[in-house]
């Protein structure tokens, strides 16, 4: 009798033992699971994505514009799934969305490189558009212009039904934003434009992904362009000398350039250069007068970022001090504009955020010409 009751006691113990392992097994299952999305997020400080189950996920962006003290959450359902409990405050976007509004030139790659580029049915003032595949769109009628950024038609836009607006902000007042929102329009914040490492910036192609279900697809595009970026920045391992450097133009009273923790300078800072104003704190752009500029930076080796200019002369004409620096007077001028969509858009303003690896060989090539003895520059181009 004893031998039985002893029997039983280790069965039981033994099944208790493999409940409890399996307990801890799916517990553990999960949380990586859940480790595994969130740590994909190698550069992204302004984005994060929890894992509710098979069917939902919330989306937090972080820090939506400078100075943000809270950030946004969206909640993320598969399409005829039950949606999970939820704070009530908490937008529910079913995925993946049919049809997108974006706000931002820089958006369009995005959609581009998911292969979701018929996604896209309206935009403010289309014209800003330059991505081929986007255009043919436009021409077709397919995509409709919604006027200006700060002044879009919403009469137009909820006609046209979308399923989310992607939208950006600089603070805490949505403007328009608010009001498409009341009118039952899901609307989010893309904030990619506050990262400050380059390919913190192109990591956003992620949170894009997330609402039209291309995950994969955008783990794939990202580790490309990562995989070139980092393998451009390695190859100036060695150089010794590193060029000096100056940047931007005036406007009005004042000279802008970009902070030293700004990803411009960070970029700069890769391809092995010497940025002038690199050691300043800022992470935004420096506002200086023409003096402070020229004594620091009148035998800067390159001018890197003169803006849209075309030429030397334009560039003179626009402000004849500009000819006052070395780098001009030995034609060491370099400016991002050497792509022009159909209608007039910059390529870099729209492609560059997601292709930092790009712009990263462009300046070596500028600095470093020898390391890249058969690259041909895409964003940048030598004033003449």
């Amino acid at each position: 009798m004893k031998h039985r009751q002893k029997k039983k006691t280790n069965q039981i113990y033994l099944a208790l033992c493999w409940m409890a392992a399996l307990s801890l097994w799916v517990a553990c299952a999960k949380k990586n699971n859940e480790e595994k999305i969130l740590s994909s997020l190698k550069y992204a400080k302004g984005f994060s994505i929890k894992i509710i189950n098979d069917d939902a996920k919330l989306v937090t962006v972080g820090y939506p514009y400078q100075g943000a003290t809270s950030g946004y959450e969206y909640l993320l359902v598969r399409a005829g799934r039950p949606v999970p409990a939820h704070e009530k405050n908490v937008p529910v976007i079913f995925i993946p969305v049919q049809s997108v509004v974006c706000t931002s030139t820089t958006h369009i790659p995005l959609l581009d490189y998911l292969d979701e580029t018929n996604k896209l049915v309206g935009f403010p003032t289309t014209d800003y558009i330059s991505s081929e595949k986007m255009r043919k769109r436009i021409e077709a009628g397919l995509v409709t212009d919604l006027g200006i950024d700060k002044g879009m038609d919403i009469e137009k836009l909820v006609s046209l039904k979308p399923s989310l607006v992607m939208g950006y902000t600089m603070s805490a007042d949505w403007g328009q934003l608010k009001k498409i929102q009341a009118l039952g329009i899901p609307v989010v914040i893309n904030a990619e434009y506050l990262e400050e490492h380059p390919l913190g910036r192109a990591e956003w192609i992620k949170f894009m992904a997330l609402f039209l279900d291309k995950e994969k697809k955008a783990d794939s595009v990202f580790n490309l362009i990562e995989s070139e970026y980092l393998a451009t920045k390695k190859s100036i391992a060695d150089t010794v000398h590193k060029p000096t450097v100056m940047s931007g133009i005036m406007y009005g009273d004042a000279w802008f350039m970009p902070g030293g923790k700004n990803y411009a300078a960070q970029l700069l800072n890769d391809a092995g250069c010497l940025y002038l104003w690199g050691d300043t704190p800022a992470n935004g752009f420096l506002q200086m007068g023409f003096e402070s500029v020229y004594i620091k930076a009148k035998n800067a080796e390159m001018w890197i970022g003169a803006s849209n200019f075309n030429s030397l002369a334009e560039m003179t004409k626009a402000n004849p001090r500009y000819g006052l620096f070395d780098s001009f007077k030995n034609k060491k001028v370099f400016t991002y504009h050497a792509r022009v969509g159909a209608k007039g858009g910059s390529e870099f303003l729209e492609l560059g955020y997601l292709r930092p690896d790009l712009i990263l060989k462009d300046l070596v090539k500028i600095a470093h010409p020898e390391l890249l003895p058969g690259y041909s520059m895409f964003f940048y181009k030598k004033l003449e």
